[in-house]
């Protein structure tokens, strides 16, 4: 469908919201983003340039699932299937990201959002970043940027991912900052996969892409983004970064980052800026939902019948999942809780459910935790082992964090009380009430 084909499809169907009053970026259009999440909001006027900018498109599973035109259930298995099945997007000579090339670079013009009073600078947070090493080939992921410059930012990049390999390697590296994608593209960015795999071929697989060159850097790019910002990023040039908000709604810490220095603007005509809150649920979908296949193939593997998994909201969308199975040995529930944590290494709590719970509905997780769960016989307490940077209850500088399991299964045999919801009947409410 594209990213300029799903706004108008939005649109047609009254779901996005428009303000044609002047507004700011800085702090304002995400105040207005905040308060009407998980509602997509386009800006048609701001104050500081003259790009629009649009926010909260995909906040939730059925947002996602409705670009795709399948139910939310089918997600999993279809990100299972294109991270195994990629293809390579055909490449064009021309296309919309260099429907016009900038003769100077001035970030300023750009729509780049102040989000919180507290932050270090404007953020990109939207973006998705290519780079290349000479070895393994193209790399896309995420990393936000604060800019401090008229053509610099400092962009954070995390120990141990693949572009941080690259840089360390290389000294510096070509880069090029891709914003206002539809989430084939944006998904693709966020899964994990082995270093060499070029996430825009699990971007094609789940709905088919055009690339193009970029116009200044050796790098293969999505030909329908809004904006590109190509450039280098040294790792011996460093500049302070931060405080910025995580995805667990937290302020990160101020550091020294490596410098991405903007060589080339190009976009769209009548581009808009593709906003992302930090911390909000638009961030917390895109990060955590590529974590769900590889969560549902490792607990299959594990010899579970895994049905479905949410990398849910509550657990910052990264440092909890519940996960439904069905449940045929009295071993399944620590069984699974194995495999989730093999199957996203960053995640501290695990919760197993019945297929009878709803693992969308915090109440019927919670129902299940009080009525199927007992401490001393159905919680699994890991040895402290790395988790995630994002956690600020991690032990500072070693991510060293306690992972606990809560298989909240009912036994296969009950003894005593019954563990099953009572049916109530189903009658058609329009017969009672007008």
């Amino acid at each position: 469908m594209g990213f300029r084909e799903h706004l108008e499809n939005i649109d047609k169907q009254g779901i996005l919201k428009k303000v044609d009053v002047e507004v700011s970026k800085t702090l304002e259009i995400s105040g207005i983003l905040k308060g009407m999440e998980p509602t997509p909001v386009l800006f048609n006027k701001v104050k500081e340039s003259n790009f629009r900018v649009v926010g909260n498109l995909f906040c939730t599973k059925d947002a996602i699932s409705s670009y795709f035109g399948v139910n939310p259930a089918e997600l999993i298995p279809m990100l299972s299937r294109a991270i195994k099945e990629r293809s390579d997007p055909e490449i064009v000579s021309s296309a919309p990201c260099q429907e016009v090339v900038e003769t100077s670079v001035d970030l300023d013009t750009i729509p780049i959002l102040y989000h919180c009073e507290k932050d270090g600078g404007n953020y990109i947070s939207s973006a998705v970043v290519v780079t290349r090493d000479p070895d393994l080939g193209q790399n896309m992921d995420f990393h936000r940027a604060m800019q401090f410059s008229k053509e610099k930012f400092a962009t954070r990049i995390v120990a141990g991912r693949h572009f941080h390999q690259f840089l360390k390697k290389n000294g510096e590296v070509e880069v090029a900052f891709c914003i206002g994608n539809p989430p084939n593209i944006l998904i693709a960015g966020a899964t994990s996969v082995e270093a060499g795999v070029d996430e825009l071929t699990i971007a094609n697989a789940l709905e088919p892409i055009k690339t193009i060159k970029a116009k200044s850097v050796d790098l293969t790019i999505p030909a329908e983004a809004e904006f590109v910002l190509e450039g280098r990023v040294y790792i011996e040039e460093k500049h302070s970064e931060g405080p910025f908000v995580d995805l667990t709604e937290t302020y990160d810490v101020i550091r020294e980052e490596p410098v991405f220095e903007v060589k080339k603007v190009t976009h769209r005509k009548n581009a808009i800026w593709q906003a992302l809150l930090p911390g909000a649920l638009e961030h917390k979908i895109l990060m955590g939902m590529p974590r769900e296949p590889t969560i549902f193939t490792k607990v299959n593997e594990m010899g579970v019948k895994c049905l479905d998994v949410n990398v849910n909201p509550g657990g910052c969308s990264w440092l909890h999942a519940i996960v439904q199975i069905d449940k045929n040995s009295e071993e399944d529930g620590k069984k699974a809780i194995a495999g989730a944590f093999a199957g996203h290494g960053s995640c501290k709590h695990i919760f197993i459910v019945d297929k009878d719970i709803n693992i969308y509905d915090p109440l019927s997780v919670e129902w299940a935790m009080a009525t199927r769960f007992q401490g001393d016989t159905k919680m699994i307490v890991k040895d402290k082992e790395p988790g995630s940077s994002l956690d600020p209850s991690a032990e500072p500088g070693t991510k060293m964090t306690t992972k606990i399991g809560f298989d909240l299964t009912k036994p296969i045999v009950a003894k005593g009380k019954s563990y099953d919801l009572a049916e109530f009947p189903k009658v058609n409410l329009d017969k009672y009430f007008s």
